[in-house]
């Protein structure tokens, strides 16, 4: 009978360690989440020379901080500025591509490779325009 009891009491707890384990496990599972509001811009028909700016906005869907560690450009022309603060769960934040046309003529496809510890590590941003002189 003694055993009986012990077995029950042991199993108990084994059952409440598991639930315990598995609670502690939702604590450590906190995870970042990017989604842009839109991930691609035309900037239309532009002159040649001039210098155009772009800001894609973006939430942090996940239930942990967001950190974006690089934004990474196709070439020279273009150049992205973002604030490399943690951006909270259900926060939002904004990175701002300039794009400089001079010396460009005719369609322009650029991109902004964005790399942050969102569960989809990266992003790619595309902005277009059709330079013209």
């Amino acid at each position: 009978m003694f055993a009986a009891i012990l077995l029950i009491a042991c199993s108990g707890r084994t059952s409440n360690n598991n639930n315990r384990s598995a609670d502690d496990s939702a604590d450590t599972s906190k995870v970042a989440v990017i989604a842009f509001d839109t991930y691609e811009f035309d900037f239309g028909k532009i002159k040649a020379g001039r210098k155009l700016r772009h800001t894609f906005f973006f939430e942090n869907q996940g239930t942990g901080a967001l950190v974006i560690q690089s934004a990474n450009t196709t070439c020279g022309c273009t150049v992205p500025r973002y604030d490399s603060r943690p951006i909270a769960p259900g926060k939002t934040g904004r990175l701002e591509v300039e794009f400089d046309s001079r010396g460009y003529d005719g369609m322009q496809t650029k991109t902004v490779t964005v790399h942050s510890n969102a569960t989809v590590p990266v992003v790619i941003l595309k902005i277009t325009a059709e330079v013209t002189r």
